[in-house]
């Protein structure tokens, strides 16, 4: 007669919520990778474009501009970075809730699960007593001594 734990829902939810806050992570981690990767994408582009050596001035013009605006866009990639690397922090501040609190019902289940073996145990050593004592008492009865 065993009883149910009457969280085990509880228990459900919380593991459902750490699995939904692992898959946050990930997508947050990959993120970052994803930004890394365009980082190094613009330095490149950034590293091979060069000044003109010679030429009108509308082309070093031009080409100064050009340059000026890989500089603003790798400024913008590494910015996404930072947010995602923020982001990837949060989420995982999150996942370490969620484990946390699905740590918490999981005690709470073990120590149901204690209980209720104590109380199975409990039980048998009283039919087990029981036995004992009905026998002594049918050996008095019969005038038999052990």
């Amino acid at each position: 007669m065993t009883q149910k734990f009457r969280l085990s829902s509880v228990l459900r939810a919380r593991r459902a919520a750490e699995d939904v806050a692992k898959g946050a992570v990930l997508q947050a981690r990959a993120a970052v990778h994803e930004a890394d990767e365009e980082i190094a994408r613009r330095e490149q582009a950034l590293d091979e474009s060069s000044a003109p050596e010679g030429g009108n001035a509308w082309a070093v013009a031009a080409s100064l501009a050009a340059r000026q605006s890989l500089a603003a866009s790798l400024a913008a990639a590494r910015q996404v970075r930072q947010s995602s690397e923020e982001l990837a922090a949060r989420r995982t501040d999150e996942l370490a809730d969620a484990a946390k609190a699905r740590w918490t019902v999981e005690k709470l289940a073990e120590r149901h699960e204690a209980m209720v073996r104590e109380q199975e145990l409990n039980a048998e050593q009283r039919v087990v007593d029981e036995l004992s004592m009905t026998a002594h008492q049918r050996r008095g009865a019969t005038g038999v001594t052990a």
